[in-house]
């Protein structure tokens, strides 16, 4: 049967308790393979698995109790190897590479910020930062609307000035908070997000990264934030020398 990894630990990681399940229905019983100074936590792989929530939501619930005593390293959902062995191949083969993130990672924690524009909020805010377009706009207004290609004119102006305000508030959101972060990770674009950006933060600084975050929203009404965290550091665990998905593997993508 195919191994469901949830992640990697010390060898010397405290012992989880008793009865902790994982994905599946029924969930499965999490256990723990070792290899030298590094350890996996893993179930068998359940037939047909899909990121449904009450599946998310267990693979969260062994990494946040697995955390709890020490630092872990996460796999992502979905992460599936063809048996234990390949398992303790895997961390027999990367061994530096994971004691390298263990060390680094120990005591730090994820937040993840996406940020968006407040659409009426940007287009006042882009009205009152360009005297051109309000030269435009009064034009056509005391032209009774202006004409197709006055009003087609002053469109492009406003759309081109929005993805320029875009492209600066994102950078706005990089510059203000990594600062009060040890590490930064880009995320994909989304055209649903003007900024998606993971922070790796001292667990015992939190308090400072979030009043950071905070007077960022203050300072940018314009700008929705939506703040998720503290997440066990998904975007910090790098796949290592060997080509990500020799052993392990995950289609399923992360529950961010």
């Amino acid at each position: 049967m195919s191994t469901y990894v949830y992640g990697i630990t010390a060898a010397s990681h405290p012992s989880l308790p008793d009865g902790m399940a994982g994905v599946g229905e029924p969930s499965l019983p999490v256990r723990v393979l070792k290899a030298g100074d590094l350890a996996a936590v893993v179930s068998d792989a359940p037939e047909g698995l899909r990121p449904k929530r009450r599946d998310l939501l267990a693979h969260q619930n062994v990494l946040a109790e697995t955390g709890a005593d020490g630092v872990v390293l996460p796999m992502r959902f979905g992460s599936v190897a063809t048996d234990d062995s390949a398992v303790t191949g895997v961390l027999e083969d990367r061994a530096e590479h994971y004691k390298e993130r263990l060390r680094a990672l120990d005591g730090r924690v994820e937040y993840n910020i996406k940020a968006t524009h407040d659409e009426e909020a940007v287009l006042h805010r882009v009205m009152s930062d360009n005297p051109e377009i309000r030269s435009v706009t009064e034009a056509n207004r005391q032209a009774g609307g202006g004409t197709y290609e006055q009003r087609l004119r002053l469109g492009e102006m406003v759309v081109a000035a929005v993805k320029a305000r875009e492209a600066e508030d994102a950078a706005d959101v990089q510059h203000a908070l990594e600062p009060v972060a040890d590490a930064v990770s880009v995320g994909p674009e989304s055209s649903g997000w003007l900024a998606n950006v993971s922070f790796l933060v001292p667990r015992d600084s939190a308090e400072t990264f979030l009043a950071t975050a905070e007077q960022l929203r203050k300072s940018h009404a314009h700008l929705e934030l939506r703040i998720n965290g503290p997440l066990p550091p998904y975007s910090f665990v790098e796949p290592g020398p060997e080509p990500a998905g020799a052993g392990i593997s995950s289609d399923m993508g992360a529950e961010e």
